[in-house]
């Protein structure tokens, strides 16, 4: 935070860093970023979790692979855009790794995952294939998408030029969001009595009224609804899980992803500037690359 209290998002300098200074020298990654010795930590905990999730619900996943044909080409059955985004999440994740902001990113996506899978599921509006609600096996995905968001944020920060005053994202961000809000508002219509609903459109309609940095707000807005998009593309063609209008998918639930991704950044900030008053010294802040 700078004296006049606004967040500051400019690039630490891996000099500056010391979780980059150790160990070995850091291997150049795409547009500067860099892949760290936590690049490695991320990546082996990310295939340890995908293990330990097949193995604790090894019936889903005999169930999934019940589907192959070993008679035909193994080639032509396989899912290549569930691959596709586990090999893209895969690299997003080892990109730029720091456990210092990591950490923020995975506690707070693994408990908005909750929040969100409990809300949308209690409320019926979207349900999975295995009738629970939420299914916990989901809820791991949460925040790995939260990290491969905070890099496609870095990214997109080196691709969008700041601009004049940056007034082109003040102007954006007051047409996106206000423009969410109303197609949340008709997509959540129908469960407006409930209480959870109720506290979900408060909640996004208290971010969107206190915004803090424009540009950062609308790179991660764009980055949640871009990866969104993919997932559920996924999830709704294969009938994972099902949305109350039975669209595959319909365009709120890909554009929510951008505002929980805002939500969890914003939550991120928060419960950083918490920790740091009450223990004390420096905190890495998400998307501290965006700047360039």
């Amino acid at each position: 935070m700078d004296t006049t209290g606004r967040t500051s998002f400019r690039r630490r300098s891996p000099a500056a860093d010391p979780a980059r200074k150790a160990g070995p020298a850091a291997q150049a990654g795409p547009l500067g970023l860099e892949l760290t010795r936590s690049s490695y930590l991320l990546l082996s905990a990310f295939l340890l979790t995908l293990l330990l999730l097949g193995y604790v619900w090894w019936p889903l996943a005999a169930e999934y692979l019940a589907y192959i044909d070993w008679s035909r080409p193994l080639w032509n059955q396989l899912d290549w855009l569930l691959i596709g985004i586990f090999a893209a999440m895969s690299v997003l994740i080892m990109v730029g790794a720091d456990l210092r902001t990591d950490v923020w990113i995975l506690a707070v996506g693994t408990a908005g995952g909750l929040v969100i899978e409990s809300w949308g599921t209690q409320t019926l509006l979207w349900s999975y294939y295995t009738a629970e609600r939420p299914p916990l096996w989901i809820i791991p995905a949460w925040p790995i998408a939260s990290l491969a968001i905070d890099r496609l944020v870095r990214l997109l920060g080196r691709l969008a030029p700041e601009g004049r005053g940056g007034r082109w994202a003040r102007v954006a961000y007051w047409m996106v969001f206000p423009a969410f809000y109303s197609l949340m508002l008709a997509f959540v219509w129908p469960t407006v009595g409930r209480s959870l609903t109720v506290m979900a459109l408060l909640l996004c309609a208290l971010l969107t009224a206190t915004p803090t940095n424009h540009r950062l707000a609308v790179l991660t807005f764009a980055a949640g609804a871009g990866l969104g998009w993919f997932l559920e593309r996924w999830g709704t063609t294969r009938l994972c899980w099902t949305y109350y209008t039975e669209q595959a998918p319909p365009l709120f639930a890909v554009l929510a992803h951008g505002m929980a991704a805002a939500a969890f950044w914003r939550t991120s900030l928060v419960a950083q500037m918490v920790w740091r008053r009450l223990v004390g010294g420096p905190t890495a802040e998400p998307g501290a690359g965006a700047d360039g």
